[in-house]
């Protein structure tokens, strides 16, 4: 079992070709021998956002504090704490923070080869 505080785990800058203002904590992964899921705490800064993408694992994400947009289906949606964000299997999806704090969500993903 791992029992840890969020904050002691090292947020590394999101570097993938189109993200801005994002960093991200890998909570629980393969290296702690989760056989299973990877659970991800991911931060935007103002104006921040991930890269438009998509790939074959599904995830799911959980607001946990700031003002947010999804991208999906073309157009954005507002997300808020306590929204709930299922994105299927290769579905075009993308977060952006067009607020003015910083947004907080966990992101859950399948332990897979990439």
């Amino acid at each position: 079992m791992k029992i840890l505080d969020y904050r002691e785990v090292k947020a590394e800058p999101v570097t993938d070709e189109g993200a801005h203002g994002a960093t991200i904590r890998w909570l629980i992964s393969q290296k702690e021998n989760a056989p299973n899921f990877a659970m991800r705490f991911i931060e935007l800064e103002p104006g921040g956002a991930t890269p438009l993408h998509q790939h074959p694992w599904e995830h799911e994400a959980f607001i946990l504090e700031g003002d947010g947009a999804v991208w999906n289906n073309g157009k954005e949606v507002g997300v808020k704490p306590g929204t709930a964000v299922f994105v299927p299997p290769n579905e075009k999806h993308s977060f952006k923070n067009p607020g003015k704090g910083i947004l907080k969500f966990l992101c859950m993903i399948p332990i897979v080869e990439r």
